[in-house]
């Protein structure tokens, strides 16, 4: 006599993704978080460098004090470009 696994065999999963999507934008509601994140970006630190830093207002402070410190002529290329 075979012995039957208890297991179910999986069966693969269906393809779900169509060629083409039409989306109704008509029913698209604005993002209520664009008017907060006007002007701002986001910077990524590495976990190394974050630790140094307590808050977003002390990696300003040094960012701006590394600028202050640049010659005139890196600053004004990098306004260019």
């Amino acid at each position: 006599m075979k012995r039957t696994s208890n297991r179910r065999r999986r069966r693969p999963a269906p393809v779900d993704m169509r060629a083409e999507y039409q989306f109704d934008y008509r029913k698209a509601r604005p993002n209520r978080f664009a008017a907060l994140m006007k002007g701002s970006i986001a910077v990524v630190l590495d976990p190394d460098v974050a630790s140094i830093f307590q808050t977003s207002e002390a990696v300003n402070s040094l960012l701006r004090s590394v600028i202050s410190a640049l010659p005139e002529v890196v600053k004004r290329e990098s306004k260019a470009g």
